[in-house]
């Protein structure tokens, strides 16, 4: 181990991780059975024996240059097997947390990942602005957003209550803004994972279809655990199916998306696949969090019950709106509209760059990294095993 390596090791850091959720470390002999145990370790990538013994040396900033804590997606059976009860499954998961908070540079996701007072308040917060917009007096008290009168209450007219051209608007501003703000994040990490590394352009572009692909499917999940890696990965890649044709019909198709009266349009389809995706996948998240049979739920930080609830309820209040609106009920229509809007905004402004959503991000970038360096390191290699095969014959 080079001598940049042992820098300043931080001998609180044990007490730090506690904050995220990492109880549990200082059992931790050594013994690597959670390495041998892990299907997804390789070689070149153990895990989560190194992490663990980094994180018991102090050494942050080997974490800050590691990609092992992302490369494990948890399944548990690392903390069933541990004879000390060290729980590496859920220490990995705590260096998740703190290193997402390492790489935002804002500093909120330090303050929610160690309070749960901050979590809330901020979710809260936003949630109060969000109503208060549609609650401020004009006209008969609801629609500080409406240009044209008061939304009626003899007929559903949502779009003269909630005008889609404004909220269209408003929504790709944030989501513009939301976007900043991940991909910064994002650039910090991808920093740190290649600090001190001397990579070729050509390698990163080369890889980068490998980038798209696990993003896209996070397939490597399928392998993680001896009885539930593919129940897992199917699970978690409905939910973020659901999710993201749901982003994309607010964002993008939401003219579409959002109609004003009673009638059914083409996008309402897609909507309710992503809401019967959503609502079924949440539920079975929770309940399993609830039974804590699995490995991978025998502990759960409050964030891990957060994100689950709030996408649960977004999906229901959607609905809700929908049932309302065909059902041309306009003050349930308007009122549940408001509610729904409270949900998804604080989900959205809070959970995207500074919580848990920023792992579909941070994952794939850490597998692409990791890639890359091991394509470089293997021509590398073969380059040597050439020129000694030259030298030989000399």
């Amino acid at each position: 181990m080079s001598d940049r390596n042992l820098v300043n090791p931080d001998v609180n850091f044990i007490q730090e991780l506690k904050k995220y959720g990492g109880q549990s470390l200082k059992k931790c002999f050594q013994c690597a059975t959670c390495t041998s145990t892990c299907p997804l370790s390789t070689e070149e990538n153990g895990f989560p024996r190194k992490q663990m013994l980094l994180a018991e040396w102090g050494l942050k900033d080997r974490l800050l240059e590691d990609p092992g804590p992302w490369l494990c997606f948890y399944c548990g059976d690392c903390s069933e097997r541990c004879p000390r009860n060290a729980d590496p499954g859920e220490t990995m998961m705590a260096m998740r947390r703190y290193l997402t908070s390492e790489y935002d540079w804002t500093g909120l996701s330090k303050l929610m990942y160690g309070s749960v007072f901050w979590e809330v308040g901020i979710l809260a917060a936003v949630a109060v602005i969000v109503v208060l917009l549609f609650m401020l007096p004009h006209d008969f008290g609801f629609g500080l957003l409406n240009r044209s009168g008061a939304a009626p209450l003899s007929t559903v007219m949502l779009n003269r209550f909630a005008p889609v051209d404004i909220v269209d608007w408003g929504d790709r501003i944030m989501a513009a803004i939301l976007g900043v703000l991940l991909l910064s994040n994002a650039a910090r990490m991808f920093s740190g994972l290649t600090r001190g590394e001397k990579v070729p352009l050509t390698s990163y572009i080369a890889q980068f279809p490998h980038f798209v692909f696990q993003g896209i499917t996070q397939i490597r999940w399928k392998d993680c655990g001896s009885r539930t890696g593919i129940t897992n990965w199917l699970r978690h890649l409905f939910l973020v199916s659901g999710y993201a044709i749901m982003f994309t019909l607010v964002v993008v198709f939401l003219p579409w998306f959002q109609v004003s009266n009673s009638t059914i349009h083409w996008t309402s389809f897609l909507g309710y696949y992503a809401t019967i995706v959503l609502l079924g996948s949440t539920i079975w998240i929770i309940v399993d969090r609830m039974k804590k049979q699995k490995g991978m739920h025998r502990f759960s930080h409050f964030s891990d019950w957060l994100f689950p609830i709030l996408i649960f309820l977004a999906a229901l209040t959607g609905i809700l709106v929908h049932i309302f609106r065909v059902a041309d009920m306009p003050m349930p229509t308007y009122i549940t509209y408001t509610i729904h809007m409270a949900i998804v905004v604080p989900m959205l402004v809070v959970e995207v760059p500074f919580g848990k959503w920023g792992h579909l991000l941070y994952r794939p970038l850490a597998i692409y990294v990791s890639a890359v360096k091991s394509r470089v390191r293997e021509s590398a290699s073969q380059e040597a095993r050439v020129a000694d095969r030259a030298l030989q014959q000399i």
